[in-house]
């Protein structure tokens, strides 16, 4: 037998793994069915050994231990086809590198998931497309139209995905953590799991389905299913099949660490996002309970679901032990740690107190709630930041410097207010030297000059408010006070055109607001006035996110960190404003919303916010006592220094850069190709892909000349001030909203 490459990690499993009764009758059928299908013998895939040896209605009755015997059946089925289809597209597809024919293959799959079941479908041509067909049908009829959208689009992202693990390998390359994490959640089809739970526990009310509470809850149960699967199954994936979207092999490639190390390392990703897990449920999902006034058979579904996902991710661990797919040498089920007082025997294997108090799950845990506010740092070490686009400058700088600095004034926002605590942080001084319109002239060279002011507006005001909130929420830790504020800011945003705010603006903050929404949506149609508002939205809700945070006194996890700094950081809004421009060159929606576009625009956003970080540092720890920074996050995580955290933040922002040009060069050319594009909508991607280019650009230059992050340029900025009146969001805004005509 070969030897394992690294030993298994100890592992974070909080929850009981039970088994259903029903397991038997499952095995029993999925053989049967999987037969009756050509996924056995003749398949050239799988023969009846290797689907007894992987035992997938183990895993379901693991999984889901509490549904019925033909709800185990159906979703064991469900387990049983998606898994031949992968072994399937590795053996037809991967190994033969057939990119056309892989195409056409998963182009064909969608027609198998109609919305509507009397549409039918067509004739199957193999057992994954009968398959298919024969589970939709069985499955759809119990569900909502909502549901059916949901798990059909993860579906198809699972399947379309597996074109991304193609590339890859096509070239021999590693991703990089960010990016795998991110894709990994669709190659992986956690995801479409959790939408399996719904079958079997509950669907979760359509007006929540998509709230952020939610949408962590999914997306941390998805993380760490994936990379606890990577643990176990990288000596076959990596070794023998000599796949690279492999969690472990990802961490050890960047990190440039020993196999075991990046196991180690791995198995901490599974306990944060586990933890982050928790804390969702926790604290987000009664404050959700209340704001959208659920019902009580609809907080039942809820509540059900979220022990739906706890019960896949122990029972999935069980599973992993025991499966003879993968690596599990020596490997039993979890031992059990009770105490004398504690009850045994049937139905107690909750109190598995060894699974919940590891050392390193109890290590990780205090690590996240140990941060020192207002720590003495020194200045911010900037290592050769390098992009390799060039930067351009638009000639209405200086202009849009001074329109922005005379609408402030006229706004109040230089202004002190009596009552209003947050309006003493700025000065017309300050506020020069901050100089927004040189970010925005280098993000947008090519706007005019009325352009480049509405953009260098956009950013004066949510640097201003990115301010307040820290100053007169954060602090004090008022989350309800910044849910109010955000409520107030949202109704100063009407949809109907030529409307007045629904509420009367007091402060200068929901003033200048008003007079901006005013600006910017005069003559828009209604449909981009929805989403543009929608973008608006976004930020501000994350802010409240920052505002949460300081509250509990939590270090973000880096998972959540890293997805929600890019919302911190306006790149929704911004990059929208980009593509408006495009609007006339014939670009399909659906190409903006293709994962190629979307993992383009992701990279883009995280180069931006780690050189923010990197920058922003000093203000952020010492002078304005936040932890909401890439180092922080880096040095909690890891347990390491301020150098070991800046060397890895400035890899990562060169491993994004990479990305970025590695899509650009590889994979755009491609989507052109399979989404048949005219020259037109070429023409109009590529200068979208300019337009980032120049964004990114124009937030570095903005960095390098602003006088901000400097030593003096804080103690400057202090003076007049405590400490506590520099905020957050004073360090970190920089370049978060600006809108390029």
């Amino acid at each position: 037998m070969t030897q394992q490459p690294f030993q298994l990690p100890e592992f974070y499993v909080p929850y009981p793994a039970r088994v259903s009764p029903h397991l038997e009758e499952a095995r029993a059928h999925s053989k049967e069915w999987a037969r009756a299908l050509g996924m056995l013998e003749g398949s050239g895939v799988w023969d009846e050994g290797d689907l007894d040896s992987h035992d997938y209605a183990l895993l379901c009755a693991y999984t889901h231990p509490d549904c019925d015997a033909e709800a185990l059946s159906l979703v064991t089925d469900w387990y049983v086809w998606v898994f031949f289809f992968d072994d399937h597209f590795l053996e037809t597809y991967k190994r033969s590198q057939d990119r056309e024919g892989a195409r056409a293959h998963l182009d064909r799959l969608a027609a198998f998931m109609p919305g509507d079941l009397a549409n039918g479908f067509p004739e199957a041509a193999d057992p994954v497309e009968a398959g298919l067909a024969d589970l939709w049908a069985r499955t759809v009829p119990a569900m909502s139209a909502d549901w059916r959208e949901r798990f059909s689009l993860s579906t198809r992202n699972l399947l379309d995905e597996s074109m991304w693990e193609l590339g890859n390998i096509r070239i021999g390359r590693v991703a990089n953590p960010l990016e795998y994490i991110e894709m990994r959640r669709k190659v992986g089809g956690a995801p479409w799991s959790a939408g399996l739970v719904e079958y079997v526990a509950a669907e979760v009310p359509a007006r929540v389905a998509h709230s952020r509470p939610l949408a962590v809850l999914r997306d941390s149960f998805s993380d760490a299913v994936h990379v606890r699967n990577d643990i176990f199954s990288y000596q076959r994936e990596v070794a023998d099949e000599g796949e690279l979207s492999n969690a472990v092999l990802v961490l050890e490639t960047f990190l440039e660490c020993s196999t075991q190390e990046a196991a180690e390392i791995s198995n901490d990703l599974i306990t944060s996002r586990l933890q982050q897990f928790e804390q969702t449920a926790l604290t987000e999902l009664p404050r959700l309970f209340a704001e959208h006034a659920l019902t009580p058979p609809e907080i039942a579904a809820v509540l059900a679901y979220v022990k739906g996902l706890q019960d896949w991710q122990s029972g999935g661990h069980e599973w992993h032990l025991v499966s003879g797919r993968y690596m599990n040498e020596g490997a039993g089920p979890t031992a059990r740690l009770s105490l004398p007082f504690l009850p045994g025997g049937l139905g107690t294997s909750a109190f598995d107190l060894g699974a919940v108090f590891t050392r390193r799950s109890v290590e990780m845990r205090r690590r996240s709630f140990s941060f020192t506010p207002f720590e003495r740092t020194g200045p911010s070490v900037i290592p050769g930041l390098r992009l390799p686009f060039p930067l351009s400058l638009s000639p209405h700088h200086a202009s849009a410097r001074e329109g922005s600095v005379e609408w402030a004034r006229r706004t109040g926002l230089l202004d002190p207010q009596p009552g209003d605590p947050g309006s003493a942080i700025w000065t017309e001084e300050r506020l020069r030297r901050y100089d927004f319109a040189l970010c925005c002239a280098g993000m947008d060279p090519d706007a005019t000059a009325e352009a480049l002011l509405l953009s260098t507006l956009w950013m004066t005001w949510g640097t201003y408010a990115d301010d307040y909130y820290p100053l007169v929420f954060g602090q004090s830790g008022n989350i309800a006070g910044a849910k109010a504020a955000t409520a107030r800011l949202v109704a100063m945003m009407p949809l109907e055109e030529g409307a007045g705010p629904a509420v009367v603006p007091v402060i200068p903050l929901e003033r200048s607001l008003v007079d901006l929404w005013k600006r910017t949506v005069r003559g828009v149609g209604p449909a981009v006035r929805s989403e543009f508002r929608a973008t608006v939205v976004d930020v501000l809700e994350s802010w409240v996110w920052e505002v949460e945070n300081r509250a509990h006194h939590r270090v973000p996890d880096p998972v959540d960190y890293a997805e929600m700094r890019r919302r911190t950081f306006g790149t929704q809004l911004t990059m929208y404003m980009c593509r408006l421009g495009h609007a006339d060159r014939g670009i399909p929606d659906e190409v903006y919303r293709s994962g190629t576009i979307r993992s383009l625009e992701n990279a883009a956003a995280d180069i931006g916010c780690l050189v923010n970080d990197i920058f922003s540092y000093q203000k952020d720890v010492e002078f304005d006592g936040d932890m909401h920074n890439h180092l922080v996050v880096t040095r909690h995580f890891f347990g390491i220094g301020y150098p070991e955290a800046l060397r890895i933040c400035h890899s990562l922002m060169d491993r994004r850069t990479e990305e970025f040009r590695h899509i650009v060069s590889d994979q755009l050319p491609r989507l052109y190709e399979e989404r048949e594009l005219d020259a037109a909508a070429r023409a109009g991607l590529d200068a979208y892909v300019g337009e980032l280019q120049d964004w990114l650009a124009g937030i570095l230059n903005w960095h390098l000349k602003a006088e901000r992050y400097g030593e003096d340029d804080l103690r400057r900025q202090g003076d007049g001030l405590s400490s506590a009146v520099l905020s957050s969001g004073f360090g970190m805004a920089a370049a978060r909203i600006g809108l390029p005509g």
